[in-house]
């Protein structure tokens, strides 16, 4: 099969190089001139383990390419995609003029029947949108070309993209046709040979599916939050409350962990667009406005705790950072929790010293040098009053804390995840603060 991909940003060029891996012919296409030519030449935009490799394999066997123009090739393919940004207003809602645009040059340039699929996160009824501008499109040409439109969101977790899209939990489709139906299911096949795991739908249903999955994971994680902090005052354990409530089959251990809050690029921006959703149609989304709600509250919680441990004064106190990105295995710091750390230390007078293993480049290119970056995590606690881990990477689970102890001027260490021991701390001399205890 010969398919086409609109927009090389992190679901784009993720599903061209699995779909290229499982042997279809993919051409990916951007108006970004830069991130192709560099594409080209193997640099990927960005921080995704293993995909630099696959999308280089693909290149050398000729299934990979990438391109500017999208008229070029849609000639030669089957199936468009479109996977290209729907950045948040700031009402909340989604951005639709990237999906449009896709869709109105599609309308402009095609010649026989081909699906155009929104792989993009997109609220419920933007299919009826797409559809209009190619059909208008298509009159201006005074063309009656025969085409459909599917909806086919991703369910992908950054730091693991790879391993969900090759394997996946299930895959969503919506359509109206049962052609489309047939050549999207035989474009996916491959994927779930071990497990037919396809859901068919109808294209609403598509839609919301991926705004509720990311709205309930969003909830659970909130709703932890909520009972952490409620632990703290009442004097419980929150990490025997997760595993109390976890062993219950309804119920389960995922995404139950207590923390600093969520970020990234789908948890904020769909939360806030369901809720504009809801509006939209007259109904307030009460609870997912509260998870909202307390995730933001929640990524202050960090600096609220190292800011009682200093009675409230930080001036001229060095405070060390731990990870900068939303979560491990990612450079993504979009709607971080360390962002908003960073800003109220630097408002609150602190130095600040951070460390991430693949998000330094991305913190600076967002906040500049108002934070001294360090080689490594140990440079990031020398002469540091405090410590706060922020992102879970492995490489901070078991760090030298004699080492630490040595180098540090203070011994305060705020968990913002949790992974640590009490007891263990305890032992080596530090302030151990964590959240929910």
């Amino acid at each position: 099969m010969n398919i086409a991909i609109v927009g090389t940003g992190y679901v784009g060029l993720v599903s061209g190089a699995c779909f290229a891996e499982m042997g279809v012919k993919v051409t990916c296409v951007d108006i970004d001139g830069e991130k192709i030519s560099k594409l080209q030449l193997g640099e990927m935009p960005i921080y995704e383990p293993g995909l630099g490799d696959m999308v280089q394999r693909n290149m050398e066997a000729g299934r990979l390419v990438f391109i500017t123009n999208l008229a070029s090739c849609i000639d030669d393919v089957e199936i468009v995609f479109s996977a290209v940004g729907t950045p948040p207003d700031e009402d909340g809602s989604a951005d639709l003029k990237y999906v449009l645009e896709v869709a109105r040059t599609f309308g402009q340039h095609i010649k026989k029947y081909t699906v155009l699929v929104t792989k993009s996160t997109v609220p419920v009824g933007t299919a009826k949108k797409v559809k209009a501008a190619i059909q208008e499109e298509l009159e201006k040409r005074g063309e009656d070309i025969e085409f459909d439109i599917a909806s086919n969101p991703e369910f992908l977790k950054e730091g693991a993209a790879l391993k969900d899209f090759m394997s996946p939990d299930r895959v969503v489709i919506g359509v109206e046709t049962e052609r489309a139906k047939e050549l999207m299911n035989k474009l996916y096949k491959p994927f779930v040979l071990n497990n037919y795991r396809i859901l068919f739908m109808d294209i609403p249903s598509a839609e919301m599916t991926k705004y509720a999955a990311n709205s309930m994971l969003a909830t659970r994680i909130s709703f932890m939050n909520d009972i952490a902090n409620l632990c703290e005052l009442v004097g419980a354990d929150v990490d025997m409350v997760r595993r109390g409530i976890g062993s219950d089959a309804r119920i389960g251990t995922k995404f139950l962990y207590p923390g600093c809050g969520y970020g990234g690029s789908c948890f904020p921006k769909d939360v806030k667009a369901l809720i504009h959703t809801g509006k939209e149609y007259g109904y307030d989304m009460r609870v997912i406005e509260a998870v909202e709600e307390v995730n933001e509250r929640q990524k202050s919680i960090v600096f609220e705790k190292l800011l009682k441990s200093f009675d409230g004064n930080l001036e001229d106190k060095t405070i060390a950072l731990w990870g900068l990105a939303f979560k491990p295995e990612t450079d993504d710091m979009r709607e971080a929790p360390a962002l908003v750390i960073i800003d109220k230390l630097i408002k609150a007078g602190a130095k600040v010293n951070v460390y991430d293993p693949v998000a330094m480049e991305e913190c600076r290119r967002r906040i500049g040098n108002v934070v001294i970056y360090c080689k490594d995590m140990y440079e990031a606690v020398i002469a540091a009053d405090a410590l706060l881990l922020v992102t879970e990477w492995k490489q901070f689970r078991i760090p030298n804390w004699k080492v630490m102890r040595k180098i540090m001027n203070g011994n305060i260490l705020v968990d913002g995840r949790n992974i640590y021991e009490d007891r263990e701390l305890k032992t080596e001399g530090f302030e151990y603060i964590r959240i929910g205890v």
